[in-house]
């Protein structure tokens, strides 16, 4: 490839009012407006005697911050980029940054509670009008996960050092919904400060994620699956009052050593992973394991109401002894244990790889970050908590719009939406009282982007929860 023109006989100006860099925000924001994200807004955010006035019109300030991260705004200033060119003919009430960044500091802890209820319902209307969680009436998997995101400045309210040497941050928690057969969606979200304990607040987070699950159309088994942070009785508490199975890591422990020491040898059975999988504690890959169970009483100091028997499921691997002398065998076999407490019936092989599928959460994590969550841009600690709601609600409504378009964008990165099928160029045109938008000929996702595009102009409106 090499230019066809001479550098003399190349001009650039940026003069095109019909042209915008977005052409597939068109559907995306259809798409939210078909699921009543401004009615949402107006019925729950209510933000009154904020200074400048910045809780007015909430309904066009947060629709303007969601496109904007749909688009690929990692901070208040990238909303900037619905600004140009034919965006103002296609889009009516865009927010400037400025404007934005107001609305964003008049959050309260209250306020914030009132967003993540948009949040959940409309989570629930996307699931209801694409087929976002395909097979939640059998089984839909829920996954916990806090993580850590790093901020600067001095003045970044609840920031501290905290798990990351030497590195300020704010410490979210999040979850995701999936099943067997759909990627997974961002269910609750929580921003803490940066040294809260992992496990701070987990009770009330698991209950409102299984709450959400079924608000968003999980009518059958739901399994809470996280690691050994959340093994807690507390926390098998909420899954038992929900109805729900559990799949936690347990970590090593006087007591989960002597019930894996009761385990008979003739009870491990060997298991082959088709895909070599990171071992936890070498970060090497391993391709073949042993696995057995063991009926175990969990929480043995607590109230005798929070003791739970269950399955205590181990995954062993074999230790290498990388200092044996050339040629010389071992004389006995060393293990590394990989134990966690479940209630799954499932087989134990089942088991134990849909409790290793928990890891399904942490590239939904580095895809948020890679977005929406790349900043915490504000230093006010709840304008942050709106920003990582608004990002869940961007990264679900994408992941909608990729379901809408085709079966590879059902499960494809935000990142990989965005470049085909979002940031497509156009140049806007009227005939006939329609606008038409003219994309670029011999796109290589021309296909998707149009199942996308007829999905939400086709009437007729489907019917919301």
């Amino acid at each position: 490839m090499r230019s066809s023109h001479t550098a003399a006989a190349v001009d650039a100006v940026f003069d095109d009012e019909n042209l915008i860099g977005y052409g597939g925000l068109e559907p995306v924001v259809r798409l939210a407006e078909w699921c009543g994200l401004p009615d949402l807004v107006t019925e729950h955010v209510r933000i009154g005697d904020a200074p400048n006035s910045g809780g007015a019109n909430a309904a066009a300030k947060v629709a303007s911050l969601v496109a904007g991260m749909v688009a690929g705004a990692r901070y208040i200033e990238g909303i900037d980029r619905l600004r140009h060119g034919g965006m103002g003919l296609l889009f009516e009430g865009v927010r400037a940054p400025s404007t934005a960044g107001t609305f964003l500091r008049s959050f309260t802890h209250g306020h914030n509670r009132q967003l993540h209820a948009v949040h959940r319902q409309l989570l629930a209307r996307l699931a209801t009008t694409v087929d976002l969680l395909p097979g939640a009436a059998r089984l839909a998997l829920v996954d916990i996960d806090p993580s850590h995101v790093r901020v600067y400045g001095a003045r970044k309210q609840g920031a501290q050092y905290g798990r990351l040497r030497g590195k300020r941050t704010l410490h979210p928690m999040l979850s995701t919904i999936s099943t067997p057969d759909a990627a997974p969606v961002i269910g609750p979200v929580r921003l803490r400060r940066g040294k809260a304990a992992d496990v701070r607040g987990a009770e009330s987070f698991v209950a409102e994620a299984i709450a959400t699950a079924r608000q968003a159309g999980a009518t059958g088994n739901i399994l809470v699956r996280a690691d050994s942070k959340f093994y807690t009785a507390d926390v098998v508490a909420v899954c038992r009052r929900a109805s729900v199975w559990f799949s936690l890591s347990t970590g090593i422990n006087p007591s989960i050593t002597a019930a894996i020491g009761r385990i008979p040898d003739s009870d491990w059975v060997d298991i082959v992973y088709p895909h070599p999988v990171e071992d936890p504690d070498t970060g090497q890959l391993i391709s073949q394991a042993q696995v057995a169970e063991i009926s175990y009483t969990a929480f043995v100091g607590r109230a005798k109401r929070l003791q739970v028997t269950a399955r205590l499921v181990v995954r062993r691997v074999r230790r290498a002894n990388t200092d044996a002398t050339q040629g010389q065998g071992e004389l006995f076999a060393v293990y590394r244990y990989h134990p966690m407490f479940t209630d799954n019936p499932a087989p134990l092989v089942q088991a134990e790889t849909t409790h290793r599928g928990h890891a399904i959460i942490e590239p939904t994590i580095a895809d948020l970050k890679a977005s929406g969550l790349a900043h915490l841009p504000s230093g006010s600690f709840q304008a942050n908590n709106a920003w990582l709601t608004l990002a869940a609600i961007a990264h679900n409504l994408t992941r909608a719009a990729g379901v809408a378009a085709s079966a590879f964008h059902a499960k494809a990165e935000t990142t990989t939406i965005r470049e085909q099928l979002i940031q497509v160029p156009a140049r806007l045109a009227r005939s006939a009282r329609r606008m038409i938008l003219h994309l670029p000929e011999a796109w290589p996702w021309e296909h998707a982007w149009h199942n996308l595009f007829t999905t939400v102009h086709a009437p007729p409106r489907p019917t919301l929860p």
